[in-house]
């Protein structure tokens, strides 16, 4: 796998601790919707990032990067991004990308900053008329860390045949929405999970206890993908 230097066009938060980053490679970067790159650090430190964008014409990357004091191994990123003008990276990684031409409904579910990984997946389902249903499940601790709410709202809107439903783990006054785990909101919505295909991306724990409980619902282990998978 070859290293890439990519110029760093954008640098902006999402919430005080999630940071959009844009990437432009030096050179054509071709990769399918729901991959990931690694941030070269060092010569054995290479750091996996999701990539939060479908292929499009700019020829950019978008990575969406969760960071704060309590996360060192993301922070460094983050201060490399602010000091210097590039990064080197590889890629693509990842075989949880988009399966395209399969006739059923698709569930894309993510935890926290999981969502950069299925907003690939869903700019790429909204490029095409949407012939079956298509639910976003993101679950968050708080209402603030969903940043994109309002945006996945109005798309919603805009396409009959999109669900999103946001599901806050710790709301705070005035919350109408979903509560609790995300998965938990998946299993209550469907009595049966056998005619869909499932998108995950989060925390390890969650991938792996949604895998066992949506197997349990009727989820056949071939249409179940995220990176997760590969490690678990």
């Amino acid at each position: 796998m070859s290293e890439i230097e990519s110029k760093i066009t954008r640098i902006e938060p999402l919430t005080p601790h999630v940071w959009k980053v844009r990437l432009k490679p030096a050179q054509p970067f071709d990769f399918k919707a729901g991959q990931y790159i690694r941030v070269i650090m060092g010569e054995t430190d290479k750091r996996p990032f999701s990539i939060a964008n479908a292929p499009d014409d700019s020829g950019e990357i978008e990575l969406h990067i969760g960071a704060s004091e309590h996360n060192p191994w993301a922070m460094q990123v983050i201060e490399r991004v602010r000091h210097e003008p590039s990064l080197l990276v590889d890629g693509p990684h990842g075989k949880a990308y988009l399966r395209e031409g399969i006739p059923k409904p698709t569930i894309l579910m993510a935890g926290g900053t999981g969502f950069s990984y299925v907003l690939s997946l869903l700019q790429k389902k909204l490029r095409t008329p949407l012939l079956e249903p298509l639910f976003l499940y993101w679950g968050t601790r708080t209402l603030e860390d969903m940043y994109a709410h309002d945006d996945l709202a109005a798309l919603a809107e805009q396409y009959p045949r999109f669900r999103f439903i946001p599901v806050v783990e710790k709301p705070g006054a005035g919350w109408q929405g979903r509560t609790g785990l995300v998965h938990q909101a998946v299993l209550e919505d469907f009595i049966s999970l056998e005619p869909y295909q499932v998108y995950v991306a989060g925390r390890f724990e969650m991938a792996g206890v949604a895998r066992e409980a949506f197997h349990e619902q009727g989820l056949m282990l071939e249409n179940l993908f995220g990176d997760a998978y590969s490690f678990i």
